[in-house]
């Protein structure tokens, strides 16, 4: 079995990967693009959170995570320009440097919290946890809950911007009334 630590990574890892190698750039918004991210978060959920916690302040720390995953997805999608391309006329995304900065850094914090849990504060975090009555899995999974939301926030606000493009800028064809 991975540790804690590995585990962390691997979805960030993940994250960031998917996520930059899917948006840098000028993208089209299909089916591919908006499936994809949701497949690897399926499958990051039952891999890694066995029993979330339902009560008390791990509950808590589950949900905060979750809060931040959505407010962090909504500010990507603000560094994110949806439109419809002028030589197909199909949704497009473009996303630059700021975008890869900001979910570079939020990646970034994310590993140094999960490096730092294990070996610069562990004994705080410890501290912290037992007089919180929180677990590490709660933690773990806070973690896991937020890239997770991070990226379906950002794979749902994508598919919305898309479907409310107004119509195709492609010139249409003459008919015999124009």
């Amino acid at each position: 079995m991975l540790s804690t630590l590995t585990q962390a990574e691997l979805v960030n890892a993940a994250v960031l990967t998917v996520t930059l190698h899917s948006d840098l750039g000028h993208k089209k918004i299909g089916a591919f693009r908006l499936l994809r991210p949701a497949v690897m978060c399926a499958a990051i959920v039952p891999l890694f959170v066995s029993a979330p916690v339902t009560r008390g302040d791990g509950l808590a720390v589950e949900l905060a995570g979750a809060a931040a995953g959505l407010l962090v997805g909504l500010l990507g999608l603000t560094l994110m320009r949806v439109y419809r391309s002028p030589e197909t006329g199909l949704p497009t995304s473009a996303a630059a440097w700021p975008y890869a900065l900001m979910w570079t850094v939020i990646v970034g914090a994310r590993a140094f919290f999960s490096y730092g849990a294990e070996h610069l504060f562990s004994k705080q975090l410890a501290d912290w946890c037992i007089a919180h009555q929180v677990t590490q899995a709660a933690i773990t999974d806070g973690l896991i809950f937020m890239a997770v939301v991070m990226v379906l926030t950002r794979t749902a606000g994508l598919a919305t911007r898309a479907a409310l493009l107004p119509g195709s800028r492609r010139t249409q064809p003459a008919t015999a009334n124009s």
